[in-house]
């Protein structure tokens, strides 16, 4: 009996094997995320994003969204999830209740970012740019902030400083 077991499982150790190598992911369906409505400069600024995002984040394969949209972007499960053309957060806001001008940034590879504990996770928006870019990382994948690493150099390069 052991010698029908073993085969069996080294069976499935060479598929698995055989999927990871060939980029296939065990994700299935689609991530919902709600789809912003980027205007003006951010139309742009987004549509260049969109085309300059990478297939993988900080190792996690990309993923399709629903609704399917520009505006979004997903990598792993749990996902990790990109909106572009969402507006200013609350905290940099003048009037709301949350609103805190002298909040804390973070600068990865060129680009400023306003991190918000959001309870299972990070919220990570763009600062000073003509689109406001929401990264939401979920503690899973901890360090958070290691996401954006990999999400700089489009973001960089797709959406313009503000003037």
């Amino acid at each position: 009996m052991k010698f029908l077991r073993r085969p069996a499982v080294l069976s499935a150790a060479a598929a698995c094997l055989l999927l990871a190598s060939a980029g296939c992911s065990a994700f299935t369906g689609a991530v919902e995320v709600a789809a912003p409505s980027p205007s003006g400069d951010a139309v742009r600024a987004c549509r260049a994003l969109d085309g300059a995002l990478p297939g993988s984040v900080d190792g996690l394969p990309g993923r399709e969204t629903d609704p399917a949209s520009r505006w979004t972007a997903a990598w792993g499960d749990p996902a990790v999830t990109l909106r572009c053309g969402v507006p200013k957060p609350e905290v940099l806001t003048p009037g709301s209740e949350q609103y805190n001008p002298t909040s804390e940034s973070v600068e990865v590879d060129g680009v400023q970012w306003l991190p918000e504990d959001v309870g299972d996770g990070y919220r990570f928006t763009t600062l000073r740019r003509e689109a406001n870019v929401e990264v939401f990382v979920p503690h899973a994948h901890a360090p958070e902030p290691e996401v954006l690493v990999d999400l700089a150099e489009a973001v960089g390069r797709a959406v313009p400083r503000a003037s």
